[in-house]
């Protein structure tokens, strides 16, 4: 468990009391629609982040963790055929920026995102999940470039779309100035480059890469060398 984290038995009692009255009231409300059909009952409008935090009684982080619960059991319903793809996805997005507003630490939601959300095998959903992954990344480059990066492989393998691909690495390779970012992220864009065929682009930035000393261990820089020289011999 994390510092920013605390057991469940530390969350307010009156937050149970609401969450039990909501969880009945859902209950409820499902028992009188009868057995769902195809149609089933997509997301709510998602509420405000002041509508969250007034609701949260001073728990931020529980309420948001409770709520990230709350939105994937729409994906649970029995009728849903297809998971994830009947739903709204500009609602869905909706939540979770409120959810991310909330909470900004939180890693759940961006997990959605990247590893649900985005997956589905519908393009125009997992469009719109990129990029309100690649819109999130700017809150938080250094604790978020995983998620871009997840995104980046989803449109270079999924989507097959390298420019989209190619946009979301630069970002991270631009962006992001934590020590703690490995070097194979910062260098996607690189390799994006050589599979658009754009091996100037890539020998240019390969090159400047190994020229600012950012690179220390002697074996990735023996790597990365050895691809410079083969981008070089392809160039002639």
């Amino acid at each position: 468990m994390t510092r920013d984290e605390r057991p469940l038995r530390a969350v307010p009692p009156a937050m149970w009391i609401a969450l039990a009255a909501t969880l009945a009231a859902q209950i409820g409300w499902r028992s009188l629609q009868g057995p769902a059909g195809a149609g089933a009952a997509d997301l709510p409008p998602p509420p405000s982040a002041q509508a969250l935090r007034l609701a949260s009684f001073g728990e931020p982080p529980a309420l948001a963790r409770l709520a990230m619960l709350y939105l994937q059991a729409f994906d649970y319903g029995g009728a849903n055929l297809t998971p994830y793809r009947r739903l709204d996805y500009a609602r869905l997005i909706g939540w979770l920026d409120a959810i991310l507003e909330l909470d900004p630490r939180s890693e759940y939601p961006l997990f959605a995102a990247a590893r649900i959300y985005a997956e589905v095998p519908d393009e125009a959903r997992s469009r719109l999940m990129l990029e309100f992954i690649y819109r999130q990344f700017f809150v938080d480059p250094d604790r978020r470039w995983p998620w871009l990066a997840h995104a980046a492989l989803l449109a270079k393998h999924r989507l097959k779309d390298l420019p989209l691909a190619r946009r979301y690495a630069a970002a991270i390779d631009r962006h992001t100035h934590a020590a703690s970012v490995p070097l194979w992220a910062k260098q996607m864009e690189i390799f994006i480059l050589e599979d658009m065929n754009e091996l100037q682009a890539a020998r240019i930035l390969l090159g400047g890469l190994l020229e600012s000393g950012a690179i220390r261990d002697p074996a990735e820089a023996r790597f990365l060398r050895q691809r410079l020289e083969e981008l070089e011999r392809r160039r002639r």
